[in-house]
């Protein structure tokens, strides 16, 4: 089945789907030697595509780590605003990786990257279901709010699907969310009236952080990839 280039460059892990329109632009990508001006071409396995005269293969062995994010770091390839990225603080050899959804600026902890785009996809898609776990630092004590969260509200016209949230000895809260849109649970807690000042991601579906110290990133094994797999279907 032919896809179009720019997609099958960004599921070999060389860089985004955008990053491949970029570099299409530039002259740098051919296809069986011919260069080409538009990402609106189609290749399969048969064709060789190259970049600077390089060529790529479309990557059948899936890979995946699990990096803790530090704080002040943004999601992202590049920031026109030149914060730090994620992948500054990355080692050279992780820096053509994909992220999985994404962290903001002020949260910390799990982020998943791999190397087959396809699969970021899918574990980032609404109807994926996979759960996402969160340690929520808060402003003020007032718990009486909360089933709202629970029951699911609409905030400015937005949809938030209902959130399991335990309140911990400690009181942060563990909230677990399947959705995963935009700072959610900021504005839902914000909603409750239980500001957040603090967010950690401790698990996405069943990768969990454990030890990983922050700015590290460590690759799964197999077994956990497969099972990480499995909630994406």
């Amino acid at each position: 089945m032919k896809i179009r280039v720019a997609k099958f460059i960004a599921d070999s892990g060389v860089t985004s789907r955008r990053g491949a329109e970029q570099l299409i632009a530039d002259g740098a990508v051919a296809v069986n030697g011919e260069t080409i001006k538009t990402p609106v071409h189609f290749v399969d396995d048969n064709d060789t595509i190259t970049i600077n005269g390089k060529k790529i293969e479309k990557r059948n062995d899936t890979r995946v780590y699990a990096f803790h994010k530090p704080i002040g770091t943004v999601t992202t390839t590049r920031d026109p605003r030149g914060r730090n990225t994620i992948y500054d603080i990355l080692p050279p050899e992780y820096r053509n990786l994909r992220y999985v959804g994404r962290l903001d600026f002020n949260t910390t902890g799990l982020l998943l990257m791999t190397n087959d785009g396809l699969l970021a996809r899918k574990l980032t898609m609404p109807d994926s279901n996979i759960p996402r776990v969160y340690l929520a630092d808060v402003a003020g004590n007032n718990m009486s709010k909360l089933d709202r969260a629970r029951r699911g509200v609409t905030i400015d016209g937005i949809k938030y699907r209902p959130m399991d949230i335990v309140v911990m000895p400690d009181g942060r809260l563990r909230v677990t969310v399947t959705e995963g849109k935009k700072n959610e649970i900021r504005i839902v807690l914000r909603h409750c009236g239980l500001p957040v000042r603090k967010l950690h991601r401790i698990m996405y579906g069943p990768v969990s952080i454990k030890n990983i110290p922050s700015g590290k990133i460590i690759e799964l094994d197999e077994k956990t990839i497969d099972g990480l797999i499995k909630t994406s279907l």
